[in-house]
């Protein structure tokens, strides 16, 4: 590998995968090179939405030798307004990154981290390998289907999309480039979910008959703006109609934009999506259906408050029923996490801890002969393993887009007051051309996928 450029790898490995098997690259640190990896040996990444969660993982990621930073991206300039009413934006962003890589910046082995208003021009650049994008929901699918196109590998915030559509183009122009994807759906790199998981696939309850999804309710004031709904002059250096891109036309207010964004329909799915990434995604790889989905959508019900900006439901409830039998139940009426229940016995498990009906469950050792899981300790670090091995991490792009076509369903359903008959091989709503009509939506132009 020493002879041959790292950078050019990168960008043919991942198309090379899909017929050949790949050796791993070693990493520099591997070869004994000071312990320390070369920059001309480290992924380039850059950021795409640099508010909440990609501030998050800005953070994170800079902790990482084998990661140089080359751009962030924002429409958002700099303000509050984010988590807990905190300051965030490209400016923010791009200065932290670098004041970080100060040290390398002033000896000449790194180059200043530049800001972007158009992710566009970030991805026109041949140096970045791989984007983390952060964006809003309703801007997930264009610059996902757009970095996939330009060669560049992807770790995409979940929920994945918008809508069930959204997620197949992204799912399919994923494929079609060969590019490694990561979805932001890191309770698959806990040991606790993994666990119960391997333990309900490998029989320990008996035969699974429910799984429990339980999910927060209302509409928490993340980013302190709640009191204000009302339209208000669009800030300097926010660019607000870039902001909406291919959603509607709506007048600018605070409660509308950067964290709260999650509780309108045109931009999200409220809770129902915002968790639907998490504990539904654990219930499917627990249930061995991470890449189909149920059959049926049945006693979907919701409150969706009126005349308010804030328009997704508040609390839910709806069943999810599989070809093998199985039911999932997601609702804000029950404890927030997965709980899986067999014939045999239970299982519960969330970020806290979990519980089973036997404590003998647990402590069950798995052997290489029962069917174990893909296993991954650190997200971010598994998206990087992945893209220089060239092969798929813990939460690949078409497992996310099955996971969410669930929440998706349900939020139909529950928008239209009745039970959905779903055939997860052609991805459409059986006899009911209204739902069918809503696995998409109409983007503002000159927008579109």
């Amino acid at each position: 590998m020493t002879s041959r450029n790292r950078r050019d790898f990168l960008k043919t490995s991942a198309l090379l995968a899909g017929g050949l098997a790949l050796p791993a690259i070693v990493p520099a640190s591997a070869l004994g090179r000071g312990g320390r990896t070369a920059p001309s040996d480290r992924i380039t990444l850059g950021f795409i939405g640099t508010g909440n969660m990609g501030t998050g993982h800005l953070r994170q990621f800079l902790e990482k030798e084998q990661v140089h930073i080359a751009g962030v991206c924002d429409v958002n300039r700099a303000s509050y307004g984010y988590w807990n009413g905190a300051y965030a934006g490209r400016e923010p962003a791009r200065h932290l990154v670098n004041f970080r890589r100060g040290k390398e910046m002033r000896s000449g082995k790194a180059s200043p981290c530049e800001g972007y208003e158009d992710f566009r021009e970030l991805l026109a650049r041949d140096d970045i390998d791989a984007v983390v994008i952060s964006t809003p929901d309703h801007w997930h699918a264009i610059p996902v289907i757009a970095a996939a196109h330009a060669g560049k590998h992807i770790y995409c915030e979940k929920p994945l999309s918008l809508t069930v559509r959204e997620g197949r183009a992204m799912s399919d122009a994923v494929k079609e480039a060969g590019v490694v994807f990561q979805t932001g759906s890191q309770q698959r790199s806990g040991e606790g979910f993994r666990h119960a998981c391997e333990l309900v696939l490998n029989g320990r309850i008996g035969t699974l008959r429910t799984v429990r999804c339980g999910l927060p309710s209302g509409h928490p004031d993340f980013g302190e703006t709640a009191d204000r709904k009302e339209p208000e002059p669009v800030p300097e250096g926010f660019n607000y109609d870039f902001w909406l891109g291919p959603a509607p036309e709506a007048e600018y207010s605070p409660a509308r934009c950067h964290v709260n964004f999650r509780w309108i329909l045109d931009y999200s799915g409220g809770q129902v999506t915002d968790w639907g990434g998490h504990h539904p995604d654990i219930a499917q790889w627990g249930m061995g259906t991470a890449r189909t989905g149920p059959i049926a959508i049945r006693n979907a019900r919701g409150t969706f408050p009126e005349n308010d900006l804030w328009n997704a439901a508040t609390d839910f409830y709806f069943e999810a029923e599989y070809a093998n039998g199985v039911t999932m139940v997601v609702t804000s009426d029950e404890q927030r996490g997965v709980r899986f229940e067999g014939d045999d016995g239970w299982i519960f498990v969330s970020r806290g801890g979990h519980e089973t009906s036997d404590p003998a469950i647990w402590s069950t050792v798995l052997s290489d002969q029962d069917t174990r899981l893909y296993r991954s300790d650190d997200h971010r670090q598994d998206f990087l393993d992945s893209v220089v091995a060239g092969t798929e991490p813990v939460a690949p792009v078409e497992e996310a887009h099955r996971s969410i076509t669930v929440a998706h369903l349900g939020n139909i359903a529950m928008q239209l007051g009745r039970d959905l008959r779903w055939d997860p091989d052609r991805e459409m709503v059986l006899d009911d051309a209204s739902a069918n009509e809503m696995l998409g939506r109409p983007m503002r132009e000159p927008w579109s996928l």
